[in-house]
């Protein structure tokens, strides 16, 4: 069975920049009650023209630059997203025309905020049974357009942005080691978009209900996410025979700086092996990992041989991490 590695990270955020000072302005909140409370200070938005269909294409070009192979090779392109441009079809399959390619596989993973990780199992799997040889994994999301702008408490923490990466087959001693998913649908409407689906179908009481935005129950998620968080990242360490000493830098899904602070504390990891960008980009759901990947792997705190680790938790509620080889 062949190994399978990544060739090409890429990412891309909106130009609109807002800061919690911009947030000031219409909402009753401060810098100081954000920041103390989140460790955001800003978050990119998406205009009014772009969909997550093109974010998740410009950062797609980018892993694919960087990879140094054409659209055309790409055999599947499996994208984590609650936010796409359409219920249905797929993003992905959006995607894929915009890049210019026919026939390949393309579908998208809801997993809310661990849909990359979910998305890169998917893709490793095929790879490994042999369905294919080059895959495209996507997180990408615009969030801002699933929150209530009336809800002081969720609406500052999300942000847009998209996040990509090339997977390749390869015979070296390298690449993604292993993937550990888990999932616990008792907890769904701790963390939710209650409408408009076929629970909640579109309806004049439910835009008046404010059914169609992103709903959370903030204690009980932090107080899950930091236990889920912590049990799959020693899960993925332990089938690896390593301990938090072993690993080169530590991507958490970038949710708020005291679940980061709390999560990597548990596991025993120093300051210095955490990437951190929460408080520039905020919470952008299964995009946020893959773009602090890219950022991480451009500015050379990844280097060859090195141990990477990948811990998301997200709505569902679903978790999962990935044990990486650069």
């Amino acid at each position: 069975m062949k190994n399978v590695k990544i060739t090409g990270t890429g990412s891309y955020v909106p130009d609109k920049v807002l800061t919690n000072f911009d947030l000031e302005k219409f909402l009753d909140t401060s810098d100081e009650w954000i920041t103390s409370r989140t460790g955001i200070r800003t978050r990119h938005v998406a205009a009014e023209h772009e969909t997550t269909s093109d974010l998740a294409t410009e950062a797609s070009r980018r892993a694919l630059s960087m990879a140094g192979i054409q659209p055309e090779e790409i055999d599947m392109i499996i994208v984590g997203t609650i936010t796409g441009d359409y219920p249905w079809p797929a993003t992905a399959c959006v995607v894929q025309h915009k890049l210019g390619l026919r026939n390949c596989a393309a579908y998208d993973v809801s997993a809310a905020c661990s849909g990359f990780v979910y998305a890169l199992d998917a893709a490793v799997s095929r790879i490994k049974s042999g369905a294919g040889s080059k895959a495209l994994v996507i997180g990408a999301e615009v969030l801002t357009r699933a929150v209530d702008w009336e809800d002081r408490n969720t609406c500052v923490l999300f942000g847009d942005g998209a996040g990509a990466v090339v997977l390749e087959a390869c015979d070296e001693d390298k690449g993604i080691l292993s993937t550990h998913l888990h999932a616990d649908g008792a907890y769904a409407e701790l963390l939710y978009q209650p409408g408009f689906g076929s629970r909640n179908p579109a309806s004049e009481e439910g835009l008046k209900a404010r059914l169609p935005y992103l709903k959370m129950q903030g204690n009980e998620v932090f107080k899950i996410a930091v236990r889920s968080l912590t049990e799959v990242a020693f899960e993925a360490l332990e089938a690896n025979g390593m301990t938090a000493e072993d690993v080169d830098l530590f991507i958490p899904h970038q949710a708020n700086q005291r679940i980061l602070d709390a999560t990597a504390k548990r596991i025993g990891f120093r300051d210095e092996q955490v990437y951190v960008n929460v408080d520039r980009f905020g919470n952008t759901s299964g995009a946020s990992i893959p773009i602090a990947l890219d950022e991480a792997n451009r500015g050379g705190k990844i280097q060859p041989g090195d141990v990477v680790l990948l811990d998301a938790f997200g709505g569902g509620l679903t978790w999962g991490a990935a044990l990486i080889r650069w």
